[in-house]
């Protein structure tokens, strides 16, 4: 079933159950869908959609919006674009584009692949140092003006989450240069050998972070 809102054509998905009364929800695929019961006729949805257009209209308009600000985002450099079905029931990527039942299922496997990847960098930049450090427990925290922060007192590494939307050379960087304060915990000449040692081209990256 068609149904015409301000010169756009729609579609209606009418769920059929044993239900009593009707509902109707606008999803993320921009589809109307109407539950109902087995003897509700079309010309009654048509009829409900009419009375309904204001309602229609406010939650079309709040769809649109929600999937312009999460059309699309940068995952390791890469930008994807999202595309919401709500029949399907698990995450795929394909190519540059991420199919997914809504954004929860985006925002789940997204920070389900930071948290794996951040450890496992981590790790791997870890192995790296010959010197004497702890290996840090790591906590992944949004922030506005810090990259990453080193606590020597707790041995803890704190990661921007934001560095997931860069390519993996900034992450290492921040991750070689949160450790390297386990050894100086300042920017003297000492502590940018030191990182200069596991990440030559620390001035790049750096100066691309901050531009």
């Amino acid at each position: 079933m068609k149904y015409i809102i301000n010169n756009e054509e729609y579609e209606v998905v009418i769920e059929k159950k044993n239900n009593k009364n009707t509902y109707i929800r606008v999803k993320e695929d921009l589809k109307i869908y109407v539950t109902t019961n087995y003897f509700v006729s079309k010309s009654y949805i048509k009829s409900l959609l009419d009375n309904n257009i204001d309602y229609l209209e406010n939650m079309l308009n709040k769809r649109k919006q929600q999937l312009e600000r999460n059309a699309c985002f940068y995952y390791l450099g890469n930008k994807y674009d999202i595309i919401l079905v709500s029949s399907f029931d698990s995450l795929e990527v394909l190519g540059n584009k991420i199919y997914a039942k809504d954004n929860k299922m985006v925002e789940k496997w997204y920070k389900k692949q930071m948290e794996s990847l951040f450890k496992e960098r981590l790790l791997l930049n870890y192995n790296q140092f010959e010197e004497d450090i702890p290996f840090p427990n790591l906590k992944i925290r949004n922030m506005k003006t810090r990259w990453g922060v080193c606590n020597k007192k707790s041995k803890t590494i704190t990661l921007n989450s934001n560095l997931m939307k860069y390519d993996i050379t900034k992450l290492d960087y921040v991750i070689i240069h949160e450790l390297s304060h386990f050894i100086y915990f300042d920017h003297s000449s000492n502590f940018w050998n030191l990182v200069a040692k596991y990440c030559k081209n620390y001035k790049k990256v750096r100066k691309e972070l901050r531009d």
